[in-house]
């Protein structure tokens, strides 16, 4: 049976008592992350989000992220840019800001100098695991799955817990030898993705809409290639981008969008589909849905969490058959679902695996200290 794993912990999250007792003292946290402004994708919304939730809750927060290095544009992504000899500079800031945690959000030259820095330091370290990074490198490199895992079960069990969006994610990372692998849902900004009255995207009805990185890994083709009534439109940029502009001539494009824009385009859409078979979360699926507009998907990681047996959205191994079920979904459906998810109690659960990770090294010294 398929079971809906995020919105119950979701749930959960926002019932604990809040804020913390009396006299729990705010948290110095150090992010460090890869993936930063300008790109604009799932990890850095969930990571600004969060990081303004956190500081709205009285943490200090610092961020450490490219845009304080030299940096080369990553091969095949240039507009991912990869940090330069970091280690010196996040060794000062890390001895100026003294943090009672380091959180690292990514595994690229960034989080790979903080990681080494925060067991140097003896600082209380946890991670994040956003993306299904060994099957990306996979479809695009040929790497053989196993070997990015190895890399990453290293990288990861260096710190007091990894943070996953999902129940299947940390499934998975568990069979592969991950310890201390804990769920950190996602949310919506419900002030900005509501329903727009009256946005309708141009084009002979249904319209179809994929929003994301125009890339392999995202299998954005299985959609466009879809024997469809209607229009398809995609809105994003990405390598694959020129490539599908001219194997599609039918297709509708826009370009990246801000929130608000992004708002009013899927409250123009009949039917959000989303052909990735890699992503770990999908925060577009709650956007989408938090504007009123139905699911379509295949059900795997990602939509299987955040859809389950909602009737809010359409899976199937047969993504022209979720498409099709999903335009018979009522919009008020997939509002109601995605009003379970929140930023708020995303934010709490994070804040409290931080600071377990606090206490677990905390106690950790001690016991070392008493058995000397």
């Amino acid at each position: 049976m398929i079971a809906s794993a995020v919105a119950p912990q979701v749930a959960a999250a926002a019932e604990k008592p809040w804020p913390p007792a009396a006299g729990t003292p705010p948290l110095r946290i150090l992010i460090v992350t890869d993936a930063w402004e300008p790109q604009v994708n799932g990890v850095v919304r969930t990571l600004k989000t969060t990081i303004g939730q956190l500081r709205d809750m009285g943490q200090v927060v610092e961020v450490v992220e490219p845009g304080s290095f030299r940096t080369i544009p990553c091969p095949t992504y240039p507009e991912i840019r990869l940090s330069l000899r970091p280690r010196s500079r996040i060794m000062q800031r890390v001895t100026e800001f003294m943090p009672d945690v380091v959180h690292v959000a990514t595994e690229g030259p960034l989080g790979q100098a903080a990681r080494r820095i925060a067991q140097r330091l003896d600082i209380p370290l946890t991670t994040a695991y956003h993306t299904r990074f060994p099957e990306y490198v996979q479809a695009r490199f040929r790497v053989p799955l196993g070997w990015t895992y190895a890399y990453l079960r290293r990288f990861h069990n260096a710190g007091r817990a990894v943070l996953v969006p999902t129940q299947v994610v940390q499934r998975d990372l568990q069979e592969h030898g991950f310890r201390n692998v804990r769920l950190w849902s996602r949310g919506v900004d419900h002030r900005m993705f509501y329903p727009r009255e009256g946005e309708r995207l141009d084009g002979k009805p249904p319209i179809f809409l994929y929003v994301g990185r125009v890339a392999v890994e995202k299998n954005i083709d299985a959609f466009l290639q879809l024997d469809l009534p209607g229009t398809k439109w995609v809105v994003g940029e990405g390598p694959e981008l020129e490539r599908i502009r001219k194997q599609y001539p039918g297709v509708r494009f826009l370009g990246v969008l801000t929130q608000d824009e992004l708002a009013k385009v899927y409250s123009g859409a009949d039917v959000f589909v989303f052909p990735s078979k890699t992503d770990t979360f999908g925060l577009v699926l709650i956007e989408a849905m938090a504007c009123g507009c139905p699911v379509a998907a295949y059900p795997v990681t990602g939509p299987l969490d955040v859809i389950g047996e909602s009737p809010a959205g359409a899976l199937d191994n047969d993504l022209k058959a979720a498409c099709l079920r999903a335009l018979q979904i009522p919009r008020s459906v997939a509002l109601a679902h995605a009003r379970k998810f929140t930023w708020e109690a995303a934010s709490r659960q994070f804040l409290d695996h931080l600071r377990k990770a606090v206490r677990e090294s905390s106690a950790a010294n001690s016991a070392t200290q008493t058995t000397h």
